[in-house]
């Protein structure tokens, strides 16, 4: 077993960045009213962000059991926010896909996050508002190169 090796710069960002994050995430959702439970609005953007996908996926990316993720899917289904199809592939399994009326909530449990950050943006000036921007970029290319396989 090798020694332990001091945190680098690197090491600390990562870990200041996921700390900072957590710390805005959790502001947004002590303080925001949203149209759904949490972890039903974070299910419905993984759907989202995912396209259509079978409930053992959902379930291994949200690290959870299948009868777990079907008792959430049936939720959002029920509130008719994702729907069941036949996987073509497949037609023992099931595909879930968001609705139009999921896109529509999603976008206010969105709004309704940002309206609990904005505030605090806006105390921010020009320069700090600039370098938040250009940061969101770069997270948003690391996160983009994370999602492309090598």
């Amino acid at each position: 077993m090798s020694p332990a090796r001091p945190p680098s710069d690197d090491t600390e960002l990562g870990s200041s960045l996921l700390g900072v994050v957590a710390r805005l995430n959790r502001l947004a959702n002590q303080r925001a009213q949203p149209p759904l439970p949490w972890a039903q609005a974070r299910l419905l953007s993984t759907i989202e962000v995912q396209g259509e996908a079978r409930i053992s996926d959902l379930a291994a990316l949200d690290h959870c059991s299948q009868p777990t993720m079907t008792t959430q899917v049936r939720r959002l289904e029920d509130a008719g926010l994702v729907t069941r199809t036949v996987d073509p592939g497949d037609a023992r399994a099931v595909l879930i896909r968001i609705t139009a009326e999921g896109c529509r909530t999603l976008t206010r449990v969105r709004a309704d996050r940002a309206a609990v950050i904005d505030p605090l943006l806006a105390q921010l000036d020009d320069a700090d508002r600039a370098a938040l921007g250009a940061a969101v970029d770069v997270i948003r290319r690391l996160l983009d190169n994370a999602q492309t396989p090598k």
